[in-house]
């Protein structure tokens, strides 16, 4: 499955790109996805010739046909990554490999068209080339990348599509939660459940988070910032929230954190804080954590802290757990020392103030 062009990604300048100075203003507070860059990049697939036309041009909206198998039968992907300022002016991309073969596995468990992870890292690179002037300079900001893939034949039928559409955007963003909380209430789903053996809960697809909705605003009516999903099977094991993994630290120093199995998203930031958590001599154990064992651990002091984490939000203590059986503070209900020590650790490397011992940026050009 070739690319069919010697150039992968043409350029063509927006004709109604952002003023510098206007630029300058929304890069100051961003929010998080509601501002975006000038350009984007698009490639297709067929059947026939594969992936080709790449390029990157203006941002704009996309014409479909009503029968668009995507907005039918929903194949549709995504990922999500950031682009850094660093000290020395440059910009670099955090472990833009595994989000790569993450994009390809989501492919092939939606039955589509797999990007080549070469391609998938080559338009990454480029379009943050292009927009590095949309890389914020504040401390906790950065560039947010989009890459997304979705079924574009026109037919009613219920079948993998034939044709695809891949593109990226990129949103300049701040924090995540805006709440201004030291830590978020979680609310435990037991009417809803994300994701069940077979299912699609390891990939990064639409559906896993349109099904989530539901549950999210349960929580958000009881006062809650995220919703924890219990496992489909027994509704006893904690899994994932509703676009985060979760971790859980004890007194004797260890962390836990739900193992991978097919329900639960393989993060990138989560594989990235077990690297790092072993890397201080922490013990890190991927093992089922039951909802009952946390809330009694909570109450009896054994759990110390938890945090959830993920691309967006990177690491989020977890003050408070609530639910139509459940309700426990976690400490002191704010941020531990554990969640702050990985978080800083983190981010020292993605914003390259520390050593990269694993080779974990892609500094661009």
């Amino acid at each position: 499955m070739s690319y069919q062009s010697a150039q992968p990604f043409p350029f063509e300048k927006s004709p109604s790109a952002v003023a510098a100075a206007e630029r300058e203003a929304l890069l100051r507070n961003p929010g998080f996805g509601r501002v975006f860059t000038d350009h984007m990049v698009t490639m297709r697939y067929s059947q026939e010739h594969g992936w080709h036309d790449g390029k990157i041009g203006p941002r704009g909206a996309f014409p479909l046909d009503p029968a668009t198998l995507v907005l039918h039968y929903g194949q549709e992907i995504f990922e999500g990554m950031k682009a850094y300022r660093l000290p020395d002016g440059g910009a670099s991309l955090f472990r833009p490999d595994a989000n790569a073969r993450r994009f390809r596995s989501s492919a092939e468990r939606l039955a589509m068209a797999p990007l080549p992870e070469e391609l998938f890292l080559q338009s990454v690179r480029a379009l943050v080339r292009t927009e590095r002037d949309w890389i914020p300079a504040a401390e906790g900001a950065s560039l947010y990348i989009r890459p997304f893939m979705f079924a574009t034949e026109v037919l009613l039928g219920v079948k993998p599509s034939a044709e695809y559409l891949y593109c990226i955007i990129a949103s300049p963003v701040g924090s995540y939660f805006k709440s201004g909380a030291p830590a978020v209430t979680l609310w435990v789903s037991e009417t809803y459940t994300r994701a069940a053996p077979g299912g699609t809960g390891a990939a990064k697809c639409g559906g896993n988070y349109a099904a989530s909705l539901a549950a999210q605003a349960e929580a958000t009516a009881e006062g809650c910032e995220q919703v924890v999903f219990l496992d489909a099977v027994e509704r006893r094991w904690v899994e994932e929230l509703g676009g985060m993994n979760v971790f859980f630290v004890f007194d004797d120093g260890s962390l836990q954190t739900p193992p991978l199995g097919g329900t639960i998203l393989p993060g990138i930031t989560r594989d990235s804080l077990i690297v790092l958590a072993r890397d201080l001599g922490l013990t890190v154990r991927e093992e089922p954590y039951a909802i009952d064992q946390w809330q009694a651990d909570a109450r009896s002091g054994r759990l110390t802290e938890a945090f959830a984490c993920g691309t967006a939000a990177v690491v989020t203590p977890i003050g408070t757990v609530k639910g139509r059986r459940h309700g426990f503070t976690i400490g002191e209900g704010g941020a531990g020392p554990v969640a702050a020590r990985l978080k800083a650790a983190l981010l020292d490397i993605q914003n390259g103030r520390a050593p990269d011992r694993h080779g974990w940026l892609d500094r661009l050009a």
